[in-house]
């Protein structure tokens, strides 16, 4: 197993750092398949007789295992190197489809949550900061521009996921049609249909364990990595990341933008319905607004590539400015106007969506310039426990006031008034949390860091 080694995996003299985006899109392109669990929803709520909210705990539970995963496993990532930590993530991601399938066969909607839920998650998290921390390295001059590449992929997975998985589906199940409203698919079905997608993905995630390489200089341990002045630096270690307010005000930063995002995705299909809705009848139809949950996955693909890269451009300070302040006055504007014309409600949660999606491209490279590339998976895992907070929190804001208001299929746009206008307090919130954060002082950088940071400054990407 030497080819999975950290020194192993160091690039040879001629390697094209672009072949490392394709590698990255391999993993998220295939764990992006959660965005799209939504597929499933239904017909596993008919084969094991539960409620929405009981199978919705799986993709809960998974997103709550990423942060997790990616919070205690970025450390070991960064001591392995990405080659296998890629690979486990694959055995994890794949393992637990595979799991799943043996609980939808079974009944067993606990076996569901330890697949898909459990193991799956851990593979999530593991498989998300890996190629993020390697691209990093390896473009220390873009860092917007390649980590948006890749994270652009794990937002784009469920455009890929959703069709396939139909399709699948209704290979299996020839009475199945995605297109009816309500269609169940058989039990044998959904059980072949995780089997096909484990080993799908497995596949292609191995094609990013065969061509991930980290740039010379990064293949031993951390107490030997050279400092190289071409890669930007290696400033602070993880833990002491930790002891820095400016991590925490980023982690504020993150969890505030990802909480307002979430409002509106948890609820995309129903609320502009809602906001529509005349004379106890919806004016949007259930296939418009399957199209508008479409055109957001769309904005939250290209959110995390286009603003990422302008980041590069303006900074990143400078950026997350435009998240959470912009974005306030969409979260506004949507609350007070957006029921005047479906084409505006449209475009406010399009913009609001794509700056979700920016937010979790642009925090790797808004780490890498606060402390440097060294254990920047490290950090970058441990940040994103504010994604597995904001995953809870969001939902539990919007369907906390809904629920007050009334019952489904009976809201109106004024019900989701005062959810937005919360969202709109919380953005103001991250927005004066990026305004405090300031480079961070030299008593936290690494001793061996100073000569590479002399020679070479790190960029601070607009922080200062």
């Amino acid at each position: 197993m030497a080819f999975l080694d950290k020194q192993s995996s160091v690039a040879g003299s001629g390697y094209s750092r672009w072949l490392i985006p394709p590698a990255a899109l391999a993993v998220h392109m295939s764990i992006g398949q959660v965005y799209a669990f939504s597929v499933f929803k239904t017909s596993l709520v008919e084969r094991f007789g539960s409620s929405q909210t009981a199978v919705a705990w799986v993709f809960s539970i998974a997103i709550v295992f990423l942060g997790l995963a990616a919070a205690f496993g970025g450390r070991w990532v960064e001591r392995n190197g990405p080659r296998r930590a890629m690979l486990v993530s694959a055995v994890f991601w794949s393992v637990g489809f595979l799991v799943g399938a043996l609980g939808i066969a079974t009944g067993q909607l606990w076996l569901l949550y330890l697949g898909y839920g459990v193991l799956g998650g851990i593979g999530l998290g593991i498989g998300y900061i890996s190629p993020v921390s390697t691209l990093i390295k390896w473009f220390p001059d873009r860092p917007g521009l390649a980590t948006g590449m890749a994270i652009m992929g794990f937002g784009g997975g469920a455009l890929v996921a959703a069709p396939l998985s139909n399709q699948l589906l209704r290979w299996f199940d020839s009475d199945f049609d995605p297109n009816a409203r309500g269609a169940v698919a058989s039990t044998e079905a959904l059980t072949s249909t995780f089997v096909t997608l484990g080993l799908i993905y497995a596949v292609f995630m191995m094609i990013g364990v065969a061509l991930i390489r980290l740039p010379p200089g990064y293949g031993g341990h951390d107490d030997e990595v050279a400092h190289q002045p071409g890669y930007g630096g290696a400033l602070v270690r993880a833990t002491e990341a930790m002891r820095t307010r400016q991590f925490w005000f980023l982690w504020v930063v993150l969890f505030c933008n990802v909480t307002a995002g979430i409002g509106i995705l948890e609820q995309a299909a129903p609320m502009i319905q809602d906001f529509f809705r005349e004379n106890g009848a919806s004016t949007v139809s259930a296939a418009v607004a399957a199209g508008f949950v479409g055109m957001l996955s769309v904005a939250n693909m290209l959110g995390r590539f286009a603003w990422s890269t302008t980041s590069d451009i303006i900074g990143r300070r400078r950026t997350y400015m435009m998240y959470l302040g912009v974005g306030a006055v969409m979260y506004a504007l949507l609350a007070t106007v957006g029921n005047s014309a479906t084409g505006i409600f449209v475009v406010l949660a399009l913009v609001i969506i794509s700056f979700y999606g920016g937010g979790f491209a642009t925090v790797p490279a808004y780490l890498k310039d606060l402390f440097g590339t060294l254990e920047v998976g490290a950090i970058h895992g441990r940040l994103l426990t504010a994604w597995s907070a904001a995953g809870v929190v969001g939902p539990l804001i919007v369907n906390g006031f809904l629920d007050a208001a009334g019952h489904p299929g009976n809201l109106v746009a004024s019900d989701y008034r005062p959810a937005l206008l919360t969202m709109v307090a919380i953005l103001v919130v991250g927005f004066v949390a990026n305004l405090l954060i300031r480079p961070v002082d030299e008593k936290h950088f690494d001793p061996l860091a100073h000569a590479a940071r002399d020679a070479e400054p790190v960029t601070d990407g607009g922080v200062r």
